[in-house]
């Protein structure tokens, strides 16, 4: 296959190699991969040999994640890196301000109308752990109406869990091209190189970056070998390069600092790759939900598409969690979730339609709300009331998809986030309603 972007672009739309966490292999021109070996002395049609590793080499046989990389020019061809300023990004830890016990939401943001691109339109909400000592995560707005033609982006932080809420995103990476419509989400490993461009125009959505272990599958414990994400349903790129020159500029993010650099050349010019540490993306709407078929509510945690593990088993460094469409039927119980104060805190989003556990407004597709640790929360006071008279017939939960971002670690929301105009200062007011209804026998 050629350098050409367009054949590039039509073949990574029509074929994806399955399956989360596999070994993949992958090449765009027939013998770029090598057999046998995978640094020989000399690699076939001129190409560079370049390992790209996730994790210490030392690491477990199962926990090991790495990819060889056969390109056109190594990774260590290029200009020096330049401090640049970024005014709408931080990194955790947040220092700055305090974090309030209230329970906080926003309305959306709007995307701004002077040219922003995906790394320009990044906006900070809360972030928590420490980028620094990898644990915790960002979470981030993206509010972009600007194609990334000439510039590409990689984040040292961490990894890039991305969920467009309005337009679709075209992602280039270094392994070919994912495209990433509303109710999918893409992962764009920690160091690979990318740039997004904008088919649909402008474009928002969410950004969780990882700056902890890497987002792997859940355990499913007794549900069994079948149900949640199941990893065949995790589509990785076929490999796909750009064979350009030019003036072109890298960002890379680390230690919470943006740097840029120059180069001549594009750095997607991977010809051949495998491995099993790759961009990948799912359709959320395969999510195979498991709920309860006879009494009660069962917790948020059987909606983990994704974990990332920390150092306590069971407590993640952050999950996502997914409320994808789907069946009610318990007898003699408030379906909505129930009213409570968790230790893990909790970042929303609402993709499209409406959350079943705020009817009254509020919540809108594009959205958010933080509920942090011991932050009582629960459904506001129209959904309690409608749910605690509800006909108890079977009841399908169409037309919606929310997420949730869950942490061991307090997220404290940016100074910028706190003073937005978006924020509504009076979200506590939806639980006005909630009434004394005890009487006394």
């Amino acid at each position: 296959m050629s350098g050409n972007p367009d054949a590039q672009q039509e073949r990574s739309s029509l074929e994806y190699l399955t399956g989360f966490g596999n070994h993949h292999a992958s090449e765009a021109v027939e013998g770029a991969l090598p057999q046998g070996r995978n640094s020989p002395q000399k690699v076939a049609h001129g190409l560079y040999a370049e390992k790209f590793s996730g994790s210490a080499f030392t690491a477990p046989r199962a926990a090991n994640l790495r990819s060889w990389f056969y390109r056109l020019r190594p990774s260590v061809r290029h200009g020096g890196f330049r401090a640049v300023e970024h005014p709408t990004l931080a990194t955790g830890p947040i220092s700055a301000g305090t974090t309030p016990p209230d329970p906080l939401r926003w309305s959306p943001f709007e995307v701004p109308d002077e040219p922003k691109d995906f790394v320009d339109g990044l906006y900070t909400i809360a972030a928590c752990g420490d980028a620094h000592a990898q644990c915790g995560a960002g979470i981030h707005f993206y509010l972009a109406n600007r194609s990334m033609t000439d510039r590409f982006f990689y984040n040292a932080d961490g990894e890039l869990l991305v969920v467009p809420q309005s337009g679709m995103l075209i992602v280039h990476t270094e392994c070919g091209v994912l495209e990433v419509p509303p109710q999918f989400v893409a992962v764009i490993p920690r160091g690979i190189k990318f740039r997004v461009e904008l088919p649909d125009g402008p474009s928002r959505g969410y950004v969780c970056e990882n700056y902890g272990a890497p987002l792997e599958l859940p355990e499913r414990g007794p549900i069994g070998s079948d149900g949640l994400a199941n990893s065949r349903d995790f589509q990785a790129p076929v490999a796909a390069f750009e064979e350009r020159s030019g003036d072109f500029e890298t960002v890379c993010k680390m230690d919470g600092q943006m740097y840029a650099c120059h180069t001549d050349h594009s750095p997607l010019d991977v010809v051949a790759w495998h491995g099993n540490l790759t961009p990948y993306r799912y359709d959320l709407r395969l999510f195979n939900v498991i709920g309860s078929i006879s009494f009660d509510h069962p917790d948020p945690s059987i909606f983990t598409v994704l974990t990332s593990q920390s150092d306590t088993p069971g407590t993640a460094n952050v999950d996502f969690v997914a409320f994808a469409p789907r069946w009610l039927v318990m007898e003699d119980t408030f379906r909505p979730p129930w009213f409570h104060r968790n230790i893990m805190s909790e970042f929303m989003g609402l993709i499209t339609g409406v959350y079943d556990a705020k009817t009254s407004g509020g919540f809108v597709p594009g959205g958010a709300s933080l509920h942090n640790c011991m932050a009582p929360h629960g459904p506001d006071a129209e959904a309690f009331a409608k749910a605690s008279e509800a006909d108890l017939k079977p009841q399908f939960l169409a037309d919606t998809m929310a997420f949730m971002l869950e942490s061991r670690y307090l997220m404290r929301p940016t100074a910028q986030a706190m003073q937005a105009a978006e924020r509504q200062q009076d979200y506590w007011q939806v639980w006005r309603g909630l009434k004394k209804h005890f009487q006394a026998p």
